[in-house]
């Protein structure tokens, strides 16, 4: 027997009173040996916005004017 790491991802989504039905094209692939199959809730995505006040923030009063021979961009 030859092994071959084969990953395969997919993103699904299930509205309200839908089941998960694993497609025949996967059930196909799965054939002797020992698998591991995981399923797990995506994760919402973020809708923030970037913020650069800690870098701001990260300025001491004494470090006022050290960049003022720099041309601005």
């Amino acid at each position: 027997m030859q092994n071959e790491l084969t990953i395969l991802t997919y993103e699904i989504e299930l509205k309200p009173g839908e089941k998960l039905n694993l497609p025949e094209s996967i059930l196909e692939n799965i054939t002797t040996g020992r698998w591991v199959i995981t399923i797990q809730q995506k994760a919402e995505e973020s809708q923030s916005t970037r913020n650069h006040d800690a870098f701001l923030n990260g300025y001491a009063p004494e470090d006022e004017g050290l960049y003022d021979d720099y041309p601005s961009r």
